[in-house]
């Protein structure tokens, strides 16, 4: 598939992902989202010719039109939509999926300063909700969604959501999945209850001494 034909399918998304999408006009003229992409389209491809300087230049130029950063070297897929889009950052080594959709404020960055994969690669129909950081060379399996907030540093297995702090599968395959410990507890010892413990001990001391006076007829019984 040529650019433009790439381009005018990335135009067409937001009209079935987006009920704020008028028609296609509406998107032309009004989706930082679709400039940012489209822009990248043609900045990737002069990446991709080893032509120096300018494709970093250019993109800079779009990150200030959009409120979008995508580095000249990530591959996206057909069919790209970034939704309000301010915030959003993709860095050079993402790999895309067709029909994925991101969200604003939403990071696609490495864990490595290491050359080679240091970022996500995301399948086809994949969704990363609002705020959300994917970061590492890990991959987000096809239809899978990232909740709003989140941050996924593992793989995230097809057709399942993903959420919290780090992220955790809590849907799979339309099916909820019992929520389990992603630590070990451990168990830190309360002073107040040692405290209380020992007076109880004390005190059953004292009650048998005051019994044994009692029983012995004498009061000068130490205690």
């Amino acid at each position: 598939m040529n650019l433009l034909a790439t381009i005018l399918e990335d135009l067409r998304a937001p009209i079935g992902r987006d009920p704020a999408a008028r028609n296609l006009l509406d998107v032309l003229l009004s989706y930082p989202g679709f400039h940012a992409v489209a822009a990248h389209r043609m900045i990737h491809a002069l990446h991709g010719t080893g032509l120096p300087l300018v494709p970093r230049f250019l993109s800079n130029v779009m990150r200030f039109a959009t409120g979008i950063e995508i580095h000249p070297g990530a591959r996206l897929g057909r069919r790209f939509f970034i939704d309000h889009g301010s915030g959003v950052v993709i860095g050079e080594t993402v790999e895309a999926g067709d029909d994925v959709t991101l969200y604003q404020g939403v990071t696609l960055g490495g864990t490595s300063l290491s050359g080679g994969k240091r970022h996500p690669t995301l399948g086809n129909n994949v969704s990363v909700g609002v705020g959300s950081t994917v970061l590492g060379a890990i991959t987000i399996g096809d239809s899978a969604k990232v909740g709003a907030g989140s941050v996924v540093v593992r793989d995230v297995p097809a057709n399942s959501t993903v959420v919290g702090i780090p992220g955790r599968v809590v849907l799979q395959d339309g099916k909820p999945l019992r929520s389990t410990p992603s630590a070990t507890r451990v168990d830190m010892p309360d002073p107040q209850a040692l405290q209380i413990r020992q007076l109880s001990e004390r005190i059953a001391a004292l009650e048998r001494r005051l019994a044994l006076i009692a029983g012995s007829g004498y009061d000068d019984v130490a205690i």
